[in-house]
């Protein structure tokens, strides 16, 4: 049975508005799970299933980033204005706002999951532990991949895709038409899409704003100002224990995703082999299990420390 909304609404983020929804128990012993969706510039829909965990016992807060969905949309902004340092600052005060900053445990999906990263080794004292899934540790290694993945496309599909961004032409119908095709192997391979997948979609189509300004026309012609964005330099100084979750066929490629578990010294990585860059819909058993195997262990172990400390 779908658990329902205990609270949703907005916070104040500077001269603006952070949309947020909390979902099941509150002091109920456990650490929040904050879920930091993915984009820049998508909506928290596409990981509506995590509200799941409130059936556990968990707070499960989600919330759109600014720009799209129900937080403040800018469209007029400098682009300048959109930087990952905003975002973060927006996370952070969505921590403080709804009071979860001295106990919670961040999901971060796709850019969501470099956010929570960059976050989490400045070592905040409440954060329990981190799931990283289907990121890159940088966007060059990204762009890199994408090479890679586009020369596997099928015969005259790449073609297509570079005479277009050679062109800028990058809203032609052929060129969307073979955008598909690698969105079709590398970003959910359910066809078609789940509706919340959609619906996530769509929004981020109706206001690019923020997408087209830090990543570009779409997942593999990266030309905005995340480019050269990276957070290999941050990781070794996490210090919590760490979930890294991606798909065999993930545009987030193995070679994007390994800085990951080589430099977070309590990491562990799972590779879901029948998943391209959203497993929570294509391996949903097995996803579910194993992230949460991982939140009852960062659990338990949060509920020792209260212990001690409070013994």
């Amino acid at each position: 049975m779908a658990s329902t909304p205990t609270a949703k609404g907005t916070v104040p983020f500077r001269e603006f508005k952070t949309w947020y929804r909390v979902t099941g128990p509150t002091g109920a012993g456990r650490p929040a799970l904050v879920v930091v969706h993915g984009g820049p510039g998508s909506t928290h829909d596409y990981l509506n299933g995590l509200s799941v965990y409130a059936e556990r016992g968990w707070t499960v807060v989600h919330y759109d980033q600014l720009g799209n969905g129900g937080s403040t949309h800018l469209p007029d902004a400098d682009p300048g204005f959109w930087t990952p340092q905003l975002f973060r600052d927006e996370l952070e005060n969505l921590l403080t706002r709804l009071g979860v900053a001295d106990d919670y445990v961040l999901f971060g999906q796709s850019w969501g999951g470099m956010l929570a990263a960059w976050h989490a080794s400045e070592r905040p004292a409440g954060l329990r532990g981190l799931v990283i899934a289907n990121s890159p540790a940088s966007y060059p290694l990204w762009l890199s991949e994408m090479d890679v993945l586009r020369s596997q496309l099928p015969p005259g599909v790449d073609d297509t895709l570079r005479k277009h961004e050679a062109a800028g032409t990058t809203d032609s119908d052929e060129y969307i038409e073979a955008m598909l095709v690698f969105y079709a192997r590398h970003v959910c391979r359910v066809q078609p899409w789940p509706g919340e997948l959609m619906a996530s979609y769509m929004e981020a189509v109706s206001d690019p704003t923020v997408y087209r300004t830090m990543n570009g026309p779409n997942e593999f012609h990266v030309i905005g100002s995340l480019r050269d964005w990276s957070v290999i330099e941050h990781l070794p100084s996490i210090d919590v224990p760490t979930l890294v979750l991606s798909g065999r066929y993930d545009e987030a490629t193995p070679v994007t995703v390994r800085p990951f578990d080589e430099l977070i010294p309590d990491a562990r990585w799972e590779i879901f082999e029948d998943s391209s860059h959203a497993p929570h819909f294509e391996e949903p058993e097995r996803f579910y299990e194993v992230l949460g195997a991982f939140l009852d262990t960062v659990g338990a172990r949060d509920a020792q420390t209260t212990t001690v400390s409070g013994g």
